[in-house]
């Protein structure tokens, strides 16, 4: 299972809701592609500042270990840690680019594959929209707040007998 961020774009003019063929998801974890290819792996996603950033870093490491009289083993080496690192940070080169485009992050979501994260997020999405507009609707009606019907609707979906701890911690009462 792979965990994905999720990156809402900024509104455009004429646009009132955000479009949900725009989003973004972000695989966290190892890119292999960014890993291998670090230079095109940075053009194909547009981040621009990030391969500056890599190029002179680049270019400085292969300079001072030159003028050190370093190995080629060693600049060998170096280089591939460089590359290592950009493989291990791709995820987050991504992020820190969507955020300075001032793209929010609405959330995180687990999936098998890109899809099945994509179907995932969508639907909870889709329930919160529905959920936000009949809450609106409820305080005009009835006079209950957004935030009481949200909390409502999130007690209503628990499983009767649940309790609030969470994790690897044993339930309240339950045998060891």
């Amino acid at each position: 299972m792979s965990i994905y961020t999720v990156h809402e774009p900024p509104l455009k003019a004429d646009e009132s809701t955000p479009d949900p063929d725009r989003f973004v998801f972000v695989r966290d974890g190892f890119s292999f592609w960014a890993f291998l290819l670090a230079p095109l792996w940075m053009l194909r996603y547009r981040l621009w500042l990030v391969f500056v950033g890599y190029v002179i870093v680049a270019v400085a490491l292969q300079v001072g270990l030159r003028l050190i009289g370093a190995s080629s083993g060693v600049i060998i080496a170096v280089s591939l840690l460089l590359a290592l690192l950009v493989g291990f940070e791709a995820a987050t080169l991504r992020r820190f680019t969507l955020a300075r485009r001032r793209w929010k992050n609405v959330g995180i979501v687990v999936g098998d594959d890109l899809e099945s994260a994509e179907r995932r997020f969508f639907d909870a999405w889709l329930d919160k929209s529905w959920s936000d507009s009949s809450a609106a609707n409820a305080s005009a009606v009835g006079g209950a707040s957004r935030a009481s019907f949200a909390t409502g609707m999130a007690t209503a979906r628990q499983p009767q007998g649940s309790s609030e701890v969470l994790g690897l911690f044993p339930q309240p009462g339950a045998p060891r």
